[in-house]
């Protein structure tokens, strides 16, 4: 009822919403009518097929077969459905994912064959069919993965006489699709298992027709020939087939994520709104930052901090901040924001909404997950170098394979240094970071993986005042360069020390029950020394300041254990998941240094000028215990109709200390948070779905009567759309409603103290859309429109638009490579990322203003080596990317250029 009534509330608000709405709508739906209509035309032409049941597994060439066959091949025409080799009975099927590291063709004397190649083709399980005039065979437990673990597309067009194109990609995280697509009809297709891998012969009517006649012989029962020898060509001037690959590293689509239900599952299966920013935009926009990867995403804006700032990474998400709530493959990680460097990491997935009955406490906008690179059981070698504006000097290494002949023990190891100016004076960033994986298979069904991680970084605050930036100022306006600490390191500078260690065990009892259990350990120690702004005279250019000198040294530990079982209940199938951490966060802030410092003319700035008198200390720590238990149950009511319901309680303890006045005081609460949702699937391709969920955040402190503060809590009611406009692109619409509630606001009859009374909500629509438009064209793109306001405070007006969320943003970047010819290799890559005014303030007294910042870029590839240009800020705008107060402005960077070299192998 309740969830019924919300997505009744936000039917009847989207007339409230902009005009954009409509748009976006016909832009969802449209590939619903499309697929309507090519469903009724396949239908008229479809040939029903006889699956393969029991489902069969290719045999071992030269080893006996149970069943009755006397050769290794298998004629599979249309309308087929036989198999050879051994077959194994329901519940023995080989547990992981078999990984095919390349596709071959090669044309043979009657047609061509297409060669997956693994080590593992005993494993393969096929199961095909055919419609209208194409032959199309599934293969699960499967995944086209280069050498170095990144995803590739195969596509090779006009291969033979009656044959259109034969395509081999990957349709979801667990199963290869072959698709061979006929003139006039399907075309008739062999069978082979090899020590190369799996082998599908294809022949049609037309291309034997073109065959010379051949002398007919007596097959040798005895000595059959081996159907695992290649074919030769049947004349020397046949053509090579063209082999393009489309999508590596999975390109600009990626079909599903662990994030929004800690299971494998495809994201139109999942009724919440989740974006994955994969490997390859990563790759083709050069990004190193985490805000810079979550330009791609829409309703992500970045809140604290400039280009040349890497001290932590800070956003909203949905209009609430949320660069708290970060994972680190599905963990927890408190401190992940700090210092955070890319290169050892493989993709961003984002959710959108609350998710505390999966993870915990947590920001209402959203959660982060970084997916870090793991150990490849192939070797692989990549070194990088980076040289770009402002003293940009950056280099990479990235090396995997495995430790032994048998490929059990495996290791990657990332390297990164950079060390780089500022378009702000005397500033600088260093981030050294070092990354080793091993991993370790137990037997057949037991694997460790131990992972580490050092970062060594120094940086600088670096911020403006309003007035003379974005508010006019009577003495001119304030250039963008303007430092206003000093020319000396310990006037502005920030260190920090981060090492995480751990390991991830996973475990399967079965093909359906399987059990994972992860730990880490972090240790972070941060060290500043900065001249900061704490007010502006009257004559709007003298800017008092403070020297804020200090550390803090925290350790954060999780652990977390899951059991996921699939099983079924008559006709419904579920996927189960039953799990509970730990979590231990205890930190401390020691601010001993502080001092009275000399203000500063912004308009003609003195620096080097001598401190003042010491200020009181600020010494303080605190200790967090946490404990979560969670159930989760997929439930899939049939082919196109699924729920998900989740319900999660947390108990939390907070230790606070004064170590000043060496007291102590402490607080414990819980949460339960519930989450259901629901996803129709009119055809397979398209998926409605609604959904309601809940966060909470601890709030730690007494009202005036005494009484501890309830958690604050989000909630949101969420409907969408998902859509696969084919293999290779798909899209999300999703509407939602979230409030945040029990926001703590001053007490109108004791102002010393606080109520929980206050209330902040959030609405929109958010349109993003992923993936390979035509082969080498592929585009990530998004639209968001985000209304969040107060409506109920004492301490700010109500109505007051929530700070660093624009009404309006959108982003784009596309990415074009040329297939073949003498430029193959070459690209281009193009970008807009367009933010609207947004507020400063929470009393909303400045804005900031909207911008469009375009980037570019240009790439070559030949062989092992790649060369590329990255183009930011092409027409130099001058903009702004956050505001913490109207004394701290965040400019963006000036039109900077980035060039990279890079060789892998």
């Amino acid at each position: 009822m309740v969830l019924v009534t919300g997505v009744w509330g936000i039917i009847v608000r989207i007339q409230e919403l902009s005009s954009n709405i409509w748009l976006c709508l016909v832009m969802s739906f449209m590939p619903l009518l499309i697929a309507q209509s090519v469903r009724a035309e396949v239908k008229q032409n479809e040939t029903p097929i006889t699956p393969l049941n029991p489902p069969v597994y290719w045999g071992e060439t030269g080893k006996s077969s149970s069943l009755p066959f006397t050769s290794d091949a298998l004629s599979l025409s249309k309308g087929g459905g036989l198999g050879w080799g051994k077959t194994v009975a329901q519940g023995e099927k080989q547990g992981g994912v078999v990984q095919v590291t390349a596709v071959k063709a090669n044309p043979t004397a009657k047609g061509v064959e297409v060669i997956l190649q693994t080590t593992k083709g005993q494993q393969l399980q096929v199961k095909n069919r055919s419609a209208g005039n194409s032959f199309i065979a599934d293969i699960p437990n499967a995944q086209l993965r280069l050498p170095n673990g990144d995803g590739f597309t195969f596509r090779s067009e006009k291969p033979l006489a009656g044959v259109t194109e034969i395509t081999v990609t990957n349709i979801d995280a667990n199963t290869i699709r072959v698709t061979a697509i006929g003139e006039a009809s399907s075309p008739t297709v062999e069978l082979f298992d090899s020590d190369e891998g799996l082998i599908f012969g294809l022949t049609t009517a037309a291309s034997i027709a073109q065959q010379p006649p051949q002398t007919q012989t007596t097959p040798q029962v005895e000595q059959p020939t081996n159907p695992t020898q290649p074919k030769q060509p049947s004349a020397p001037d046949d053509q090579p087939i063209e082999l393009v690959v489309t999508g590596e590293q999975d390109g600009y689509s990626v079909p599903d994520a662990t994030t929004g239900t800690k299971t494998d599952t495809p994201l139109r299966d999942i009724p919440q709104s989740i974006q994955v920013v994969p490997q390859q935009v990563l790759r083709d926009q050069q990004v190193t930052r985490l805000n810079d990867a979550l330009r791609n995403v829409p309703g992500v804006i970045s809140s604290f901090g400039s280009s040349g700032n890497s001290e932590t990474s800070q956003f909203t998400i949905r209009g609430f901040a949320t660069s708290d709530t970060l994972l680190r493959n599905g963990l927890a990680d408190p401190l992940g924001a700090r210092s955070l460097e890319l290169s050892n990491i493989d993709r961003v997935e984002v959710l959108k909404g609350p998710a505390s009955a999966l993870f915990g406490n947590g920001s209402p906008g959203g959660t982060v997950n970084l997916i870090t690179k793991q150990p490849l059981a192939t070797p692989y070698y990549a070194v990088e170098a980076t040289v770009g504006s402002y003293s940009y000097y950056r280099g990479a290494v990235d090396l995997s394979g495995p430790l032994n002949d048998d490929k059990t023990a495996l290791y990657r190891l990332n390297v990164s240094y950079k060390d780089a100016g500022s378009f702000i004076d005397f500033a600088h960033d260093k981030n050294l970071l070092i990354a080793p994986v091993l991993s370790f298979a137990i037997g057949e069904r037991t694997k460790l993986t131990l992972e580490g991680e050092y970062i060594d970084a120094d940086t600088s605050r670096l911020s403006l005042p309003a007035v003379g930036t974005v508010l006019p100022n009577p003495n001119g306006k304030i250039p963008r360069n303007l430092n206003t600490s000093g020319p000396d390191r310990n006037d502005n500078y920030v260190h920090e020390d981060i090492g995480r260690i751990g390991y991830s065990l996973e475990h399967k009892f079965s093909d359906n029950w399987s059990l994972k259990n992860a730990f880490r350990a972090t240790f972070y120690h941060f060290e500043t020394s900065a001249l900061l702004g704490t007010s502006l005279d009257p004559d709007d250019r003298t800017l008092n300041r403070i020297l804020n000198q200090g550390q803090f040294n925290d350790e954060a530990y999780n652990l977390a254990t899951d059991i996921i079982g699939k099983f079924s209940t008559g006709s419904i199938q579920h996927q189960l998941l039953f799990g509970f951490d730990l979590s231990r966060f205890d930190y401390e802030y020691l601010y001993t240094g502080n001092r009275a410092a000399a203000p500063i003319d912004l308009f003609n700035p003195v620096y080097d000028q001598p401190l003042g008198a010491s200020l009181s200390p600020l010494n303080a720590s605190s200790l967090i215990d946490a404990l979560g238990i969670y159930v989760q149950d997929q439930i899939a009511l049939s082919q196109n109709l699924k729920l998900l319901l989740g319900v999660r309680f947390d108990a939390f303890k907070e230790t606070d200390g004064d170590l000043v006045a060496n007291t102590e005081s402490s607080q414990s609460g819980d949460a339960f948070n519930p989450r259901f949702g629901i996803v129709y699937q009119p055809l397979p391709p398209i998926s409605l779905y609604a959904s309601y969920s809940q966060s909470f955040t601890p709030s730690i402190g007494t009202s005036f009567d005494g009484s501890t503060f309830e958690p604050e809590r989000g909630t949101q009611y969420e409907v969408g759309v998902k859509a696969d406009l084919n293999q290779r692109i798909s899209t999300t619409l999703a509407f939602y409603n979230l409030t945040r509630s029990n926001v703590l606001t001053q007490d109108p009859n004791n102002p010393d103290f606080s109520i929980q009374t206050g209330e902040q909500r959030s609405r929109g629509i958010e349109f993003n859309i992923g993936g390979e438009i035509l082969p080498g064209l592929n585009v990530i793109a998004g639209y968001a429109y985000t209304d969040a306001i107060i409506t109920k405070d004492n301490t700010y007006t109500p109505g007051n638009l929530l700070n660093n969320v624009p009404k309006n943003s959108f982003n784009l970047w596309t990415k074009y490579e040329i297939q073949s010819g003498s430029l193959k290799g070459l690209g281009f890559g193009l970008g807009l990322f367009y933010v609207g005014e947004r507020e400063g303030d929470l009393e909303n007294s400045f804005q900031l203003p909207s911008y469009v910042r375009t980037d570019a870029a240009i790439f070559y590839k030949q062989g092992q080596l790649r060369a590329q240009l990255n183009f930011r800020n092409l027409f130099n705008v001058d903009y702004f990317e956050s505001a913490d107060n109207i004394l701290r402005v965040y400019p963006g960077e000036p039109f900077t250029v980035q060039g990279t070299v890079s060789w892998e192998l």
